[in-house]
């Protein structure tokens, strides 16, 4: 596939983060999913945009939701795919990120959906390879594509996001979607507030024009929407909380509570859902929420993004 209008390309080659890509490529992005959404949602969900297009899902850590959503995209879009796993490949035998995607690249590759713990190893790859780079999630530091998907799920629900209020709720500190979050609705003029624990809110935030709330009740009445963060003890190296259970006291979402507040909020999750924890299982699965929307909006979004991106060389 290959386009020379201007009117259907992005700014950048590569998405590296929302924070180095432009409101208009966001913008663009939203288009093109709504037109993409409209093709998942026929009996032909196939379209041959990308059919001479190869792509490399190269995940160096684990992924389940995010890479099903990327490889059933590439798959909607007619792409070839090439699946790499870092658990059972070579990095185990001591290779090296740029040996090995280079040794992908052989394979004559266009494009690489890469996940890795390593905040910045996307930009290293941009700078030593040729092909079009997505970032599938790096450490704790951006997952662009979350937030596209976020914002466009958004938008969906309360149209232009200037002036909404977005309450990103829980683990700020671990979280890159928390951070791609911030970036992509700064740029689309939503003023952005986070709630939780002082100890798991990072201390950059006001650089950012994001404001801190410590009270929940507080912050669900000033929302329009609320994303729900999950608590990410996998990334804490030492305790940020007492317990679970008193962090779900004080910081935990159910449905009584947005119901006490009177107003419709829409109520987000990026997944997996800790029940009971983060978000009460009623709350979840109530009208309040558009979790499952989220999750269609994903193949949209990076059908979108991969179909933007391979137009550039």
């Amino acid at each position: 596939m290959s386009t020379s209008s201007s009117g259907t390309q992005l700014s950048t080659k590569h998405l590296l983060g929302i924070k180095y890509i432009t409101t208009e490529d966001i913008l663009k992005i939203c288009k093109m999913a709504t037109e993409f959404k409209e093709v998942i949602n026929r009996p032909i969900k196939k379209v041959p945009s990308l059919r001479d297009v190869t792509i490399a899902n190269v995940f160096f850590e684990n992924s389940t939701r995010t890479r099903v959503s990327f490889e059933l995209a590439e798959r909607r879009l007619s792409a070839d795919i090439v699946n790499f796993s870092a658990s059972s490949s070579s990095v185990n035998k001591g290779e090296t990120l740029l040996d090995t995607v280079n040794n992908i690249l052989a394979m004559k590759v266009d494009m690489v959906v890469m996940r890795h713990p390593a905040p910045g190893a996307h930009h290293f790859l941009a700078q030593h390879i040729d092909a079009n780079i997505i970032n599938a999630g790096d450490g704790t530091h951006e997952h662009p594509t979350q937030a596209l998907l976020d914002a466009f799920s958004m938008m969906e629900k309360i149209g232009d996001l200037r002036g909404k209020n977005i309450l990103i709720v829980g683990d700020v500190l671990h979280s890159r979607v928390a951070l791609s979050n911030i970036y992509c609705l700064k740029k689309l003029g939503a003023n952005v507030k986070v709630c939780g624990p002082p100890t798991l809110i990072p201390p950059f935030l006001k650089e950012l024009g994001v404001e801190v709330e410590y009270d929940i009740k507080k912050a669900l009445k000033w929302c329009h929407v609320a994303n729900v963060l999950r608590i990410q003890l996998e990334r804490q190296d030492i305790k940020y909380i007492p317990s679970i259970r008193e962090y779900s006291q004080y910081f935990g979402i159910n449905k009584k509570m947005v119901d006490e507040v009177n107003k419709d909020i829409v109520i987000m999750h990026p997944g997996p859902i800790n029940r009971g924890v983060e978000i009460s299982s009623d709350l979840a699965d109530s009208g309040y929420s558009i979790i499952l929307d989220q999750v269609e909006n994903g193949v949209a979004v990076r059908m979108a993004v991969l179909y933007l991106l391979a137009a550039i060389k």
